[in-house]
């Protein structure tokens, strides 16, 4: 059930990450309920754990949970935006406390800090190593010349992606990294967070508590593709008695590099599903089937978000507000995955726009500034 590592650490080819216990799909669990789902899953052979100091109260309750097992388990948690040494430190003892170790295995950067210099924050994850408090570390949500230089200056063992069948542009960032460092990837929203369970569609809306109602990957053509994905999957995974999630998982699980595929259910039979597939023997054949399947539609993808952009920044915004607003976010997206407008801008204007949309009653007038501030940043060559 372990995935191969360079880690020479017990991680499960399937692993289990608390994003969603922290309500952000907008699932509110009892603390009793999420430690029974966790305590499931490390019965049914998962032993690898994702937490984050920002997932509210999972620290805790995860070495709760794991704490009479916790020699059998290899436990990550991430730092927040703040990656001075003092810092790194600072939080990493904080973490320690909350899952009640005293070690982590893997300990990550969760965001990019534009403030520090990444040797700072090396020397902090240095120190936490040779004190005995972390193992490992990796890096996260990271631009790819910050994922590069944190390669090429520490000893970065991890590096977290988004994958999926309907989310492939991080994964095919670092795949030519591998055979240049020393590091295994752990695949996240590796269901295309629901997309894949074939109970999402055009139709669907999701509430204000759950991320997704903000989620790109939830608009427009990107809600789309994913759709016609899953449906493709759901046929094909017939043939061999598996459904379309099962084959999502099996496939990501099969890609060079990944160590561990990271689901997240909050429902107890959604969770044995997904851990059905951990030990399923793959052939060469099924996985290249599915390669047809998700290449052909993200390339297909590729181009329809080139020309919707386009056609977004070259004419007037939608008069309804929350369409042009979703147009907004997925311009943002497709820009920052293809590096035609800078990480820091694309996160500033991100965030602005949340923000806003929060507090105030958000206006087309606005929407156009931050339309005007798209255009004015993106790179030239892209003219």
């Amino acid at each position: 059930m372990e995935g191969s590592s360079c880690l020479n650490l017990p991680i499960s080819k399937i692993g289990y990450g608390c994003y969603a216990l922290s309500g952000a799909y907008g699932d509110q669990l009892s603390r009793k309920e999420k430690t029974h789902l966790l305590q499931t899953a490390c019965d049914l052979g998962i032993t690898y754990f994702d937490t984050a100091s920002s997932y509210d109260d999972t620290e805790q309750i995860l070495g709760s949970a794991l704490k009479d097992k916790r020699s059998q388990v290899v436990i990550s948690s991430k730092i927040g935006m703040s990656l001075g040494k003092k810092e790194v430190i600072q939080a990493c003892e904080k973490s320690l406390k909350n899952l009640g170790t005293d070690y982590i295995d893997i300990y990550q950067v969760h965001y990019k800090d534009p403030h520090t210099p990444i040797d700072e924050t090396l020397l902090g994850f240095d120190k936490l190593k040779q004190d005995g408090k972390i193992r490992h570390y990796g890096i996260g949500h990271l631009p790819l010349d910050d994922t590069v230089e944190y390669l090429d200056k520490g000893n970065v063992s991890t590096v977290l992606a988004e994958m999926s069948a309907v989310s492939l542009f991080r994964y095919h960032e670092l795949k030519p990294l591998l055979s240049q460092y020393n590091f295994g990837i752990i695949a996240f929203s590796v269901t295309g967070r629901g997309v894949l369970s074939g109970k999402i569609t055009e139709d669907t809306r999701f509430e204000k508590s759950d991320i997704r109602a903000i989620d790109p990957l939830f608009k427009k053509h990107r809600l789309l593709y994913g759709i016609k994905i899953a449906n493709q999957l759901e046929s094909l995974g017939s043939i061999y008695h598996l459904s379309a999630i099962q084959m999502g998982i099996l496939w990501v699980m099969n890609k060079k590099g990944i160590i561990s595929s990271l689901i997240g259910p909050t429902k107890i039979e959604h969770l044995k599903e997904n851990i059905k597939i951990m030990d399923q023997v793959s052939t060469v054949y099924m996985i290249k089937e599915m390669d047809e399947i998700i290449y052909k539609a993200n390339q297909d993808l590729v181009q329809q978000l080139s020309e919707d952009t386009s056609l977004i920044l070259n004419q007037p915004l939608s008069h309804c507000v929350q369409k042009a607003f979703d147009d907004l976010v997925c311009v943002l997206e497709y820009y920052m995955e293809n590096s035609i407008l800078p990480y820091e801008i694309g996160i500033k204007l991100f965030k602005r726009l949340i923000s806003y949309k929060n507090k105030h009653q958000i206006s087309i007038e606005f929407l156009e500034e931050i339309k005007d501030e798209i255009i004015k940043h993106q790179k030239t060559s892209y003219h």
